[in-house]
């Protein structure tokens, strides 16, 4: 049954791709072929139309179409269509996630694992999908792999292996591949030492690099990375990894213009204490890279921002996961004037008129905003779209942010902020299930 839906399927992209280019001729004779009897003898679809068709598959109809002729099974093991691929590792118990058959899996490590060069492995929460990601990795002995990305779908996953396990498997891929462009691998025991081996064998190459939430990892070993990849353009990181030193390798002549540095500042514990970073090393990476996104993720606790917006920072992408304070958030709008976007989840019951208001007249560049949970008057929300213009091409505002006054109600005030955005705009609806 799956092999005649899928031929079906490939009845359809053959018909659309004899108009097209590429033997024109095998086109031709399917063509009278099926005038002839009604059946179309798919064996002499030309390979490169097949291919294309197999690309637009997914993986289980890719599965169920190797075996309708033994052409269409070599077609199924071409090169091109393994240099990127998703193993989707779960428990039967995940029902709801997919999951890479076992057998193909054997299959893709015996005949096509030095085709790899684009991989990522998808686990759920369980120690049991995790160890079979490692397993696999250990395999990638013939690879040459570009990029890799280890995703867990919930914790802990592989945070619950053996440290020696994950970094035996990881440091395979590491020593094999030799031109690893970009690799994420946030929420992993990945180390010190197992940095010094990435960047031993993929410095020249080593473009994005992504490991947040990785607790075996410190900043000397962060800073390894900086001074020996060159040409990092991306990197993402938790905050006590963020160092001055790390700051002023990243401005250093030798250094490729950095494009995004994503940092997450999260407290594990109430009343955790931070570091503090000069003004000098902000500016020095200006200097170096001034189109640079500096995107910042705050979780913490109230009592807890004294580090932070005291001095000018140049973060452009600012987001509170937690409540935040009037007073941070009257800070941002002296200390930010590169900010381009802020998305507040919580504030207390005191409105934010005064706090909006700053930060359009400071952050000339701000174009998207977002509010959750807090409190402006209608008035002063108008005032702060008049202010900000049409340069706010993302404006997200719970309709119960917004606090009437004398002046407008919830009834008119999406004309006044529509007529300054010059676009039709209204308030977000609270969902009422």
């Amino acid at each position: 049954m799956n092999q005649i839906k899928l031929m079906k399927r490939g009845q359809k992209g053959g018909d659309d791709a004899e108009e097209g280019p590429g033997a024109p001729e095998l086109c031709k004779r399917l063509r009278q072929d099926d005038s002839e009897d009604g059946a179309v003898d798919w064996r002499l679809l030309p390979e490169e139309i097949l291919l294309q068709i197999f690309q637009y598959l997914p993986l289980l109809d890719r599965a169920f179409a190797s075996q309708v002729c033994r052409g269409w099974n070599q077609t199924f093991h071409t090169p091109e269509l393994w240099r990127c691929f998703e193993f989707e590792l779960n428990q039967p118990a995940s029902s709801y996630l997919k999951a890479t058959h076992p057998d193909l899996i054997k299959q893709i490590i015996k005949r096509h694992s030095n085709h790899l060069q684009y991989v990522s492995f998808k686990v759920d929460s369980s120690t049991e999908s995790a160890e079979a990601a490692c397993d696999i990795l250990s395999q990638l002995v013939n690879c040459s792999l570009k990029t890799l990305g280890l995703i867990s779908t919930a914790r802990p996953s592989f945070m619950e292996l053996p440290k020696s396990h994950f970094i035996s498997a990881l440091t395979v891929v590491f020593v094999n591949s030799k031109s690893l462009s970009s690799l994420k691998i946030d929420d992993t025991p990945v180390d010190d030492p197992s940095l010094k081996v990435l960047v031993a064998n993929n410095s020249d190459t080593l473009k994005l690099l992504k490991m947040s939430s990785c607790p075996h990892v410190s900043p000397a070993g962060i800073l390894c990375v900086a001074d020996q990849c060159h040409g990092l353009r991306e990197l993402a990181l938790n905050y006590h990894l963020l160092s001055d030193e790390l700051l002023l390798a990243l401005s250093s002549e030798r250094h490729v213009h950095l494009e995004h540095l994503r940092i997450d500042v999260v407290s594990e514990n109430p009343g955790q204490q931070f570091h503090s970073i000069k003004k000098s090393s902000w500016d020095a990476m200006v200097r170096h890279s001034p189109k640079f996104n500096l995107v910042m993720y705050f979780f913490l606790y109230e009592n807890e921002f004294g580090p932070f917006f005291g001095d000018e920072v140049p973060v452009t992408h600012l987001y509170f996961g937690r409540s935040v304070s009037k007073e941070v958030l009257g800070r941002v709008g002296l200390t930010c004037p590169r900010l381009v976007e802020l998305v507040v989840c919580a504030n207390g019951l005191r409105p934010l008129d005064e706090e909006l208001i700053r930060i359009a007249e400071r952050c000339r560049q701000l174009s998207a905003i977002g509010l959750g949970e807090c409190e402006v008057s209608c008035s002063a929300f108008v005032e702060f779209v008049k202010m900000c213009g049409g340069r706010l091409t993302q404006l997200s505002i719970m309709e119960e942010v917004l606090v009437p006054d004398s002046k407008y109600g919830p009834d008119d005030i999406h004309w006044e902020v529509s007529k300054h955005l010059g676009r039709v705009w209204f308030p977000d609806m609270m969902p009422t299930w």
